[in-house]
């Protein structure tokens, strides 16, 4: 480790930077959505329509239009994602009790913007509407309608509905993933690429010792990613941790073996830096980063994709970290997946071990 600088500012240095760049870049929270009107009715009304858009958290007013083409201008250029058209009969409509239309236009380009932009136009919509009708029935000296059915939610785990604290123990999983498999890929291929495997076949050292010399100092960097990893989410980002920080380091560890041992078994077969590393990225960081519900639910996925979900073993650490970090969870409910983790670990190390012949071919 001290001669392999290299290796201990790779192990150290890029899980910070993924830890950083994606807990301050990847968000699911879609709020200040660009905004432009054009109020063709420029009433009190009209203004006190517009002003609930203006006051909500998810709207971010950034222009008066005063036609079509300066509204195209602003969506084409991306500065505006919604644009509300409101008519010049509009308060006159409303004073009579008429319904009156408010045209919305938005880019579909970003699908998911646009349907979450679209939802709470008619929710500021749908509010102002029910206050007018409200005000209207006073007016005329009937009472205001009993309140319908009424939801009143109650959120678990997660009450600010923060997507970070959502994301960000998901990301300690896939950090530690494509670090550990990363690492270990390199170690035999390395040995036999500068030919000093034949020196280490002719010690009497056997080949589990062999392996497990590989395998201790990398996983001691994997525990310190693991520090580092609670420490940044704890006083950086202010992840709510609710459960046993034992447990934590418990599931990371059997997480972290198995995935060494991944990288390992990669190394031993192919022989090459280039290919085994090659190889992890592909079979850790894209798996581990599409199909383990870090970011996309499982459950939307094709059912042929989430069958394959399955063999990846992200997935289920994910689901180990959430339950801890945010429901607060004991090893009770989430002891199918530990067990799959620790099945895991000692399946691939019995591979690497029966792949690894201690002679030259």
């Amino acid at each position: 480790m001290v001669r392999d600088w290299r290796s201990l500012g790779i192990g150290i240095a890029i899980p910070l930077v993924m830890l950083f760049l994606f807990g301050y870049a990847l968000t699911l929270d879609v709020d200040r959505v660009p905004l432009i009107v054009w109020d063709q009715s420029a009433t009190p009304a009209s203004r006190d329509f517009l002003g609930g858009f203006s006051a909500s958290r998810y709207f971010q007013l950034v222009g008066q239009a005063q036609g079509y083409p300066e509204i195209e201008r602003a969506i084409d250029a991306r500065r505006a994602v919604i644009a509300l058209i409101v008519p010049v009969d509009f308060a006159r409509r409303i004073a009579s009790g008429r319904g009156v239309s408010v045209q919305a236009i938005l880019d579909g380009s970003d699908s998911n913007v646009a349907s979450f932009a679209l939802g709470y136009a008619e929710a500021v919509t749908r509010g102002f509407s029910e206050r007018v009708t409200v005000d209207a029935m006073r007016r005329s000296g009937l009472p205001p309608p009993a309140p319908g059915l009424e939801l009143q939610p109650r959120v678990w785990f997660n009450t600010d509905m923060e997507s970070r604290n959502y994301i960000f123990p998901g990301l300690i999983a896939i950090v530690m993933m494509v670090i550990a498999a990363l690492l270990t890929s390199l170690t035999f291929a390395r040995e036999w690429e500068t030919g000093t495997m034949e020196q280490l076949i002719a010690t009497p050292v056997t080949g589990a010792e062999l392996m497990l010399g590989k395998l201790i100092p990398y996983f001691a960097i994997g525990v310190l990613d693991l520090i580092l990893s609670v420490l940044v989410g704890q006083f950086v980002f202010q992840v709510p941790l609710r459960g046993e920080i034992w447990l934590i380091f418990a599931a990371s560890a059997i997480f972290l073996v198995g995935a060494l041992g991944l990288g390992m078994l990669i190394s031993i077969v192919t022989k090459s830096q280039f290919l085994a590393s090659q190889i992890a990225l592909v079979a850790t960081m894209l798996p581990a980063f599409l199909l383990s519900g870090f970011v996309f639910p499982i459950a939307n996925m094709p059912y042929p994709i989430q069958l394959f979900t399955h063999i990846v073993t992200a997935r289920y650490f994910v689901v180990l970290l959430r339950g801890i970090y945010l429901k607060g969870l004991g090893l009770g409910p989430l002891l199918g997946e530990a067990l799959l983790l620790a099945g895991f670990a000692v399946l691939v190390l019995g591979l690497a071990h029966h792949k690894f012949k201690k002679k030259i071919e």
